[in-house]
C-alpha cells in the first residue's frame, strides 16, 4: 500500500490489532466536477459514470494487487452479507468478512458508518446506519453474522450528520422510545426553538445499543454537515457525492 496524503483519509481510532486497517475517504482531490467535487465514490446520486469509476480505480490503486473492494447497493435495511470473495454489489446495509485483503465499503453522506472488528483483527464488519437501519437493528443483526463474542468486538462511529443538525420530528423520537427504554433513548433527542422538533444525536444513539450488547465504542464525534467543505452532507447539499467507508484485514 502507498502512502495516502493525510488529507484524503480520515483513519479510525481504536484499539484494535494493527493488521485492520479503517477509514473514511474525504471529497478532496478526485476528479467530479460541482456539485460532486471531487472524490465521489457512489453511481447512484447522478454523477458521470466514467468519472467515478476513474475515483473508484484511485481508491483502488492506493493499495496493492492483492484487495479487493465489495460495494453494496444501499436500502436503508438491516440485511447483512457474509463474505468470502469480492461479488457484484449486494443489496444489502451491512457486510462482515473474515478473508484477508477483503475491503468492505459503504457509502454515506450524513448516515452513520459503523466499523466493528475483532480486537484481535481476525474478523470485520461495517454497518450503514441512517435512523432506519439503526432503529430496525442493523448494528445488532452485523454482530449476530460475526463469529466473534461481542465482549471481544471494539466499534468505532465514522463520521455522520451530527446533533447539532440532525433535525427530526417526533414520531422519529417515539419510534426509538417504543424500541428501547424510554428514557435512555430520550435522553439523545433535544427539542428545538421549532415546536414539536427534536435534534437527534445519531452517535449517542449507535453508543447506547452498541453498549448494551457489551461492545467497546468509539465516536468520531465528526459532523458531516459542520465539515461539508471536506466531508459529503446530503442535509448540506441534497445534490452531492458520497463517502466510502472502508474497512480490510491486511494482507
Amino acid at each position: 500500500m502507498r502512502q495516502i496524503p493525510d488529507a484524503r483519509i480520515i483513519l479510525a481510532n481504536w484499539d484494535v490489532a494493527p493488521n485492520v486497517m479503517a477509514f473514511t475517504t474525504t471529497r478532496v482531490s478526485g476528479r467530479s466536477l460541482p456539485p460532486y467535487n471531487s472524490f465521489n465514490l457512489a453511481h447512484h446520486v447522478g454523477d458521470d459514470a466514467k468519472t467515478v469509476a476513474a475515483n473508484r480505480q484511485e481508491l483502488s490503486d492506493w493499495f496493492d494487487a492483492d484487495v479487493s473492494f465489495q460495494w453494496l447497493n444501499q436500502v436503508h435495511g438491516t440485511n447483512v452479507c457474509r463474505i468470502d470473495a469480492a461479488a457484484k454489489p449486494f443489496d444489502a446495509d451491512a457486510l462482515v468478512t473474515a478473508r484477508k485483503g477483503l475491503a468492505c465499503c459503504v457509502l454515506t453522506a450524513d448516515c452513520l458508518p459503523v466499523f466493528i472488528a475483532a480486537k484481535d483483527g481476525s474478523e470485520i464488519g461495517i454497518a450503514h446506519a441512517g435512523w432506519r437501519g439503526l432503529l430496525d437493528g442493523v448494528i445488532e443483526n452485523t454482530l449476530r453474522n460475526m463469529k466473534t463474542p461481542a465482549k471481544d468486538v471494539a466499534a468505532y462511529l465514522g463520521p455522520a450528520i451530527g446533533p447539532c443538525h440532525f433535525e427530526v420530528g417526533p414520531d422519529v423520537m417515539n419510534r426509538f422510545k417504543d424500541a428501547a427504554d424510554s428514557h435512555a433513548a430520550e435522553k439523545y433527542f433535544s427539542p428545538t426553538l421549532e415546536s414539536g422538533k427534536y435534534m437527534a444525536d445519531l452517535f449517542g444513539l449507535a453508543r447506547f445499543r452498541l453498549s448494551a450488547l457489551g461492545v467497546e465504542v468509539i465516536s468520531s464525534d465528526i459532523c458531516t454537515v459542520c465539515e461539508s467543505e471536506t466531508l459529503y452532507s446530503y442535509r448540506h447539499s441534497p445534490v452531492t457525492g458520497r463517502m466510502a467507508n472502508v474497512i480490510l484485514i491486511k494482507p
